[in-house]
């Protein structure tokens, strides 16, 4: 069965390739959300490739362990309560990727996209 459903999703990828509409949508999203914080004036990099992406509170780039540990985990613990309450829902861990999929269509971004923006502003500035 499980061998099956694979298949048959590999198949649905093949036929729809949805790849290049990822990748737009998931560049649009984080370019919206990187200047809505600094907009907002919160330091944030948000590490992508492809549809799968991450966001650090930091001021500095995230390339490695170390500056991955010197994120501010204690904020972005505070920005994902506050995109809950906005019914947006990110992986609890700083340390976790998202991913946008073929289900995230451009209202339900926008509606993202809306919900940072709450939540920057739910943060001191820094």
């Amino acid at each position: 069965m499980a061998t099956a459903a694979g298949i048959a999703t590999l198949t649905q990828l093949k036929s729809k390739n949805p790849y290049k509409t990822l990748e737009i949508l998931t560049k649009e999203l984080v370019e919206k959300m990187e200047a809505s914080a600094r907009k907002i004036g919160v330091s944030l990099r948000v590490n992508r490739i492809g549809s799968m992406w991450t966001p650090f509170f930091s001021t500095a780039p995230v390339t490695d362990l170390t500056s991955v540990q010197r994120a501010d985990t204690k904020r972005y613990a505070e920005f994902f309560h506050a995109l809950l309450q906005k019914g947006v829902y990110l992986p609890p861990s700083a340390f976790e990727a998202s991913f946008v999929s073929t289900a995230h269509t451009r209202p339900i971004l926008a509606k993202t996209i809306a919900a940072f923006e709450y939540a920057f502003k739910q943060l001191p500035p820094g």
